[in-house]
């Protein structure tokens, strides 16, 4: 198993090249530290900023993006930097403090092939979010992907899920995935948003401090006029039809609380769903280390940071989504700002003002698109809840009404519900609704704790010590 272990110390370990990530490490060696990148993917960019491989020859990337040129600029900065490095494949399962401090593990390769420690006196956190899913009946069927999962199918691999896309859940990553997908020649019925947009109303304040913000949403929104889809305010896709791929999806109105309504059932026949509600951030690795926390007005647990980014870890900076999503030009603003306090250089005063603006923003945004407690409505007695270890709702509701679980912990423990492949990403959020726990509801299940923050071959912790700072 190949195993190293570099003699270079780094001033800052930036992890995750999305645009908080690249912002951060390009900044960092412009201020004069000596930085390395290290992400999952082999190129930089992240989820936001996926981009086709060099072999399938796409001559004009950028018009699957938005803010295309804010990408090859901060990659060509990167490319240049002297001080700063990017390692691409380097996907990281732990953080450990040490003594002068911290030890990045590693593990690299397509195939998870080998290890490696990366030291540094800092780490920066940029490791973005996921989605978040509410299970309703068919949503395993071939032909459901995720919102995000769409976007990414056509960004990375220029291909559609479907010819007749119907766009569901909630938030604006839906008008986002709609356009593009509009925009490659998918035809798109509905988009369903299970919210009603009112609370952007509530704050117009807010939203006039960010006119991008406004131009972006039209953009979105001519595109989807020009091409004559429609949207479905307070409405959600309460089931899939198909066998063996789907065919059609139910859609419902809802009530303030998104319970489905009783009689305004509407089918529409489609070949794919991408649906999503919402984002949870990514932060496993840094509370696994005790990281203080914040639930934010989407119940979507985040990371605590102070003015300066700065986590409750010494040494720990966080930005863009792990503090709470608020999408790629929040992210650019931390990242930034992160890269000045590790730096210990006091940055320009606009920066300050503009990060201010679109973290306010992103609350509005994060409170407007709340999940209801009413989404369970949805759910059949049948409907899978874990994908991963096919746990439905009956058993999850037998092990809180019958066998006493009242945490969803004790859930997993009883019926393996997040003991599958994606430990718990996929269902945690519902299986917390379903337990009744105190605290708990559709937005998240508390903070991630868990030793390994992705999938690490055996043979590379039956290795001990090898490669590791601490031995």
């Amino acid at each position: 198993m190949p195993t190293s272990q570099s003699d270079t110390r780094y001033d800052l370990a930036v992890v995750g090249a999305g645009p908080a990530g690249l912002a951060a490490a390009v900044t960092a060696a412009d201020l004069g530290l000596h930085c390395v990148l290290l992400d999952g993917g082999q190129t930089s960019g992240g989820q936001y900023y996926r981009h086709p491989a060099p072999g399938l020859g796409a001559a004009r990337p950028d018009r699957l993006h938005h803010g295309w040129s804010v990408y090859t600029g901060l990659a060509a900065r990167l490319a240049a930097a002297e001080r700063a490095e990017f390692r691409g494949g380097h996907q990281v399962w732990a953080l450990e403090r040490t003594a002068d401090g911290f030890a990045v593990h590693v593990t690299r390769g397509p195939e998870a092939c080998g290890r490696d420690t990366v030291r540094a006196r800092s780490v920066l956190l940029a490791t973005g979010a996921y989605e978040r899913q509410l299970p309703f009946p068919g949503w395993t069927l071939p032909g459901v992907v995720t919102a995000g999962g769409a976007q990414a199918m056509l960004k990375a691999g220029l291909v559609l899920p479907g010819r007749r896309i119907v766009v569901a859940g909630s938030g604006p990553l839906l008008l986002a995935a709609a356009s593009s997908l509009v925009s490659a020649g998918a035809e798109v019925p509905a988009v369903v948003e299970a919210s009603d947009y009112l609370g952007y109303a509530r704050r117009p304040g807010v939203l006039a401090a960010v006119p991008a913000k406004l131009v972006e949403g039209a953009g979105h929104g001519s595109a989807l006029l020009r091409h004559r889809v429609r949207l479905r305010r307070r409405s959600a896709v309460v089931e899939v039809h198909g066998t063996d791929r789907v065919t059609g999806v139910t859609v419902a109105r809802l009530d303030a609380d998104w319970r489905p309504r009783p009689g305004t059932e509407r089918r529409i026949d489609c070949d794919a769903l991408a649906v999503g509600h919402g984002l949870l951030p990514q932060i496993d690795l840094a509370t696994e280390l005790g990281a203080d926390t914040l639930t934010g007005p989407d119940g979507a647990v985040a990371l605590r940071v102070d003015a300066r980014l700065r986590t409750s870890v010494p040494g720990l900076w966080s930005a863009g989504e792990t503090n709470g999503v608020g999408g790629a030009d929040l992210a650019l603003a931390e990242g930034e700002l992160a890269a000045h306090a590790v730096a210990g250089v006091l940055p320009e005063p606009a920066l300050l003002r503009r990060r201010a603006r679109l973290r306010t923003f992103a609350e509005l945004m994060a409170g407007a698109h709340r999940p209801g407690a009413g989404w369970t409505g949805w759910l059949r007695p049948d409907t899978d809840v874990c994908r991963c270890e096919e746990v439905p709702v009956a058993r999850i509701r037998e092990a809180v009404e019958e066998l006493g679980a009242g945490d969803p912990r004790t859930v997993k423990l009883l019926t393996r519900a997040g003991m599958g492949w994606c430990q718990g990403r996929m269902c945690g959020p519902a299986v917390a609704c379903l337990s009744g726990a105190a605290g708990s509801g559709p937005a998240g299940s508390g903070p991630d704790r868990r030793p390994l923050a992705c999938p690490v071959p055996l043979s590379q912790l039956a290795a001990g010590p090898s490669g590791s700072v601490s031995e």
